[in-house]
């Protein structure tokens, strides 16, 4: 966050004379989206695969001043679109100096706030306020009170000697506090049903009751909120109350091709080690095969998540190889591929029936994914010449304690492998992990096709006839 700037309005009298003005949240995102989509720029940073889908709809709800819920299994993707909210704000915004909702200086709302601006006039503090302070985000659990949504009697001030029907005496919430911002509901429908009940009059009438209080806040927020599609519809966790509150309901979802996921895979992923575009392709693939098998529990989903996970442990896999032979730098190759089913089997719910199989499928799902990504990276290209080779004695053998100068070495000098290396993006100068990634590519492809033979143990993977 940058220093706020010294040129902006500190006092009411200053704020006034140039010339701002209170303007609605809803306003303020309309108009910043607006003079967004004119120029050209992009209002969703990091969105991807969403810009024909789910973008459009988000922005024509947006455009109406609605409140949104989106709606979608999990790892969609859902909280990070509506952290990029906060992007739609002004980047800074007055309010009046220690007030306690944050309450622009010529509209206050609260009865301190209000005596306050009375008594000092146009020499009202007034500080400024950056809008990532505005955006203000709650995981809904079942443990969560009214209380923390919305507020309650502060015992402290009651033991102050005030009354309990002073109005000063509440503690406010979540809600009230991310007044003139936005909130943002997480897992909404793991809100207790009387706790929903509280939100009613925030989405509708925009204001707070607290304990049968008769204060009432003329609060200013726009409320957005996500929920998995199976709580939504079939459980009925929301109540039908909530749910005729909310504006636009938006369905989320996975990305709809491989060059989406991977992008995907490409922004998220930590990687301690270079993995390679083939194998990015190939994961991408596996987590593609997973989302439209009959053994995995859709309803549960497969998180975007899992591609990142996936990529991570590749990597992690290369550098640990690295690390054993003293290969530089540290590559992926397929033979890394073997780490992922085993070490992230839990994150994935499968059918029932399905015990004990887990590893089985996953095995065969990650297969499938390494001869669909060598039959499109190697379509048209003959690798006779290779298997050829292979057969006549030159054993190829790989694992976790073989450099890939070590998988190049075992075999001749073929001008199949040159070709190989291209059709991966790899060019004959580069360094020997690279190379041996394609030509490891190859070897399976060759394997899964019935062409090779591969003999595995617990470290060692040897490819012959």
């Amino acid at each position: 966050m940058n220093a706020v700037p010294e040129a902006l309005p500190r006092t009411a009298g200053e704020l006034r004379a140039a010339g701002y003005t209170p303007r609605p949240i809803a306003r303020e995102i309309h108009e910043n989206l607006l003079a967004a989509l004119r120029d050209g720029r992009d209002a969703w940073p990091g969105i991807v695969g969403f810009s024909r889908t789910v973008l459009p709809q988000l922005e024509r709800a947006l455009l109406a001043g609605h409140d949104v819920v989106l709606l979608g299994e999990r790892g969609q993707g859902k909280t990070r679109l509506l952290r990029t909210l906060a992007g739609l704000l002004d980047e800074w915004t007055p309010v009046i100096e220690g007030s306690e909702l944050g309450e622009h200086p010529l509209d206050p709302i609260t009865p301190a706030s209000i005596r306050r601006a009375a008594e000092l006039g146009d020499e009202l503090p007034v500080a400024w306020r950056h809008r990532s302070e505005r955006y203000t985000e709650k995981l809904a659990t079942p443990d969560t009170s009214v209380g923390d949504l919305i507020g309650d009697v502060d015992p402290v001030k009651v033991a102050e000697g005030r009354s309990l029907g002073d109005p000063e005496t509440i503690h406010f919430g979540l809600v009230p506090r991310a007044h003139r911002g936005i909130v943002a509901i997480n897992e909404l429908p793991d809100l207790a049903e009387r706790i929903q009940v509280a939100l009613l009059n925030v989405m509708e009438e925009r204001d707070i009751q607290v304990r049968g209080y008769t204060l009432r806040l003329p609060l200013d927020v726009l409320l957005v909120a996500t929920a998995n599609p199976e709580d939504y519809t079939n459980r009925g966790r929301i109540i039908t109350p909530l749910k005729d509150r909310f504006g636009a309901e938006i369905r989320t979802h996975y990305p709809l091709d491989v060059a989406a996921e991977m992008a995907v895979v490409r922004q998220e992923a930590e990687l301690v080690a270079e993995v390679g575009e083939p194998l990015l392709e190939v994961l991408a693939r596996f987590v593609r095969n997973l989302r439209e098998s009959t053994v995995i529990d859709q309803r549960s989903g497969v998180s975007a998540r899992f591609a990142v996970a996936a990529a991570e442990t590749v990597a992690a896999a290369a550098l640990r190889r690295s690390a054993l032979t003293g290969e530089e730098p540290a590559v992926a190759r397929p033979v890394d591929l073997d780490a992922v089913p085993a070490v992230l089997r839990g994150k994935i719910e499968f059918e029932p029936g399905e015990e004990g199989r887990e590893v089985e499928h996953l095995v065969h799902l990650l297969r499938r994914a390494v001869a669909e990504t060598a039959r499109e990276r190697f379509a048209g290209l003959d690798l006779r010449p290779l298997s050829e080779a292979v057969a006549d004695g030159h054993l190829v053998a790989t694992g976790e304690r073989v450099p890939g100068r070590d998988v190049l070495a075992a075999l001749p000098e073929l001008p199949v492998l040159h070709e190989v290396a291209q059709r991966a993006g790899v060019s004959s100068d580069e360094p020997a992990g690279r190379i041996a990634a394609a030509i490891e590519l190859a070897l399976e492809s060759l394997f899964l096709a019935r062409r090779l033979a591969k003999d595995s143990d617990d470290t060692t993977t040897v490819y012959g006839e």
